[in-house]
């Protein structure tokens, strides 16, 4: 009895099931091709980027080769059109590249190029960070008080591993103004700072027990 039961019920549930197929065959088709569609495209789009990733390793190496090679100035443009392409890792490297061999001399453009990095590319927290830092330490020697703070501000305004960097940054720039007081104020914060860089630490203590004790 109980076989012919389980026999009925099997039955029955085949049937539901092929009547369900029968009467949603349309709807299937479709959500079976959309989950098709969405997986060849994610695939695409990957294929795709890893194609571009290889392009700019190439002409970021190429450049780098061909100014080691001739010392040319004609990789600049190279360089900066790598940057407008607002890569992670190829990007940045580009912008430190022209910086670091004074490729460029215009403050303002290596500003804008900073700007590319910080506002427009997908970048993860410390490392936008980080490029903040060198944004605020390539303009250090030229900035008024207000443009620094305010390039800095992201950084000083938060938990981040570069705090103490910025704040040593700050504090360092008061001090080559001859405005102590401010630049007390800077490196002090960095003492209680609790995730503050060892070494910053060190630095701050040697300059406010040396310089600025009074």
């Amino acid at each position: 009895m109980d076989e012919d039961l389980a026999i009925i019920n099997s039955d029955t549930r085949n049937e539901k099931i092929k009547r369900f197929l029968i009467n949603n065959k349309k709807l299937i088709i479709i959500t079976i091709s959309l989950i098709i569609i969405l997986v060849l495209g994610f695939y695409s789009s990957q294929i795709y980027k890893d194609g571009q990733r290889e392009k700019l390793s190439n002409k970021y190496n190429s450049a780098v080769i061909k100014f080691k090679k001739d010392n040319s100035s004609n990789v600049v443009g190279s360089m900066k059109e790598i940057i407008k392409d607002m890569d992670s890792t190829y990007s940045p490297l580009a912008l430190y590249f022209l910086i670091d061999n004074k490729l460029i001399n215009n403050n303002n453009e290596i500003n804008s190029l900073f700007d590319i990095l910080i506002k427009k590319t997908s970048l993860e927290k410390e490392i936008k960070n980080l490029i903040i830092y060198k944004k605020g330490l390539y303009n250090a020697d030229f900035a008024t008080e207000s443009q620094l703070l305010d390039i800095l501000s992201p950084i000083i305004n938060s938990d981040s591993v570069w705090k103490s960097h910025a704040l040593y940054l700050v504090a360092e720039y008061f001090y080559s103004k001859n405005e102590k007081q401010k630049s007390k104020e800077f490196f002090s914060q960095i003492i209680i700072l609790e995730n503050s860089n060892q070494d910053i630490i060190l630095e701050a203590k040697k300059r406010l027990n040396r310089d600025l004790s009074e």
